[in-house]
């Protein structure tokens, strides 16, 4: 759940829908809820086709402006309050209730949802690749030596990618949507361990191994046997005291 403060730079996002006035109705009494002497500012609420389950709030010129993934349109009416409760309250710096976190969390977390959200990822949002070959390292060939030593040439090779930018805080990640591993480009060099790249890349493969489960209404990113298995990577100490110095 987003709060944005200034203009997005990516390009808008349909609009989908009306928003019911109950919706309206039920920011307003969440609004009275978390600042009972506050007037209330004028609302805008709309539904957007975001490639995510986007909800960004701003506060513009004296007006509230709501912008909620078309996905949570339909959902129920204590979602929606949920949500309203959640984002008011990250905007206003005011703790958030425990209950409205694990309901909506409980509700985005659920199977249905989920697959909803997969879905709108891969049909709507669009994927940069560049290439797997950079200059001193091979993505593919990396891959397919730790596939090898690890999990006995069983996994199915995803796309394979050099990030677009020298990223620093995102090193690498795997994206289930577009089945595609990327690798930050600052490890493309030549002074880079290798086995600071196989690791990156081994722990990105336990995710192809390892999908993200729901257990008690939470998502399990990084399960035991995930982790039991992280664990196994003979220069893990090395390769994490490398990262480090990033």
């Amino acid at each position: 759940m987003k709060i944005a403060t200034a203009k997005p730079r990516s390009p808008r996002a349909k609009l989908t829908g009306t928003v019911q006035p109950q919706l309206i109705q039920i920011f307003q009494e969440q609004y009275r809820e978390l600042r009972p002497r506050a007037p209330i500012p004028p609302l805008d609420i709309r539904f957007r086709r975001f490639t995510s389950l986007n909800t960004t709030i701003r506060l513009r010129e004296g007006s509230l402006h709501v912008r909620l993934s078309d996905l949570l349109e339909h959902a129920p009416e204590n979602i929606h309050v949920s949500i309203a409760h959640i984002l008011l309250a990250k905007l206003y710096r005011k703790p958030i209730a425990a209950h409205h976190a694990d309901r909506y969390r409980g509700h985005v977390s659920s199977e249905t949802v989920s697959r909803q959200a997969e879905h709108i990822r891969q049909t709507r949002g669009r994927k940069r690749i560049t290439t797997p070959h950079g200059h001193h390292y091979d993505l593919n060939e990396v891959f397919e030596s730790l596939n090898a030593r690890f999990f006995h040439g069983l996994l199915s090779r995803p796309t394979l990618t050099w990030s677009t930018q020298h990223a620093r805080r995102m090193l690498g990640h795997y994206d289930a949507a577009h089945n595609t591993i990327v690798v930050s480009r600052v490890f493309d060099r030549p002074d880079t361990p290798r086995c600071a790249v196989e690791y990156l890349l081994y722990h990105e493969m336990l995710h192809l191994k390892h999908p993200v489960r729901v257990k008690a209404g939470r998502r399990c990113v990084h399960s035991r046997e995930f982790q039991a298995e992280e664990r196994l990577f003979p220069q893990l100490e090395e390769a994490k005291a490398y990262l480090k110095l990033l």
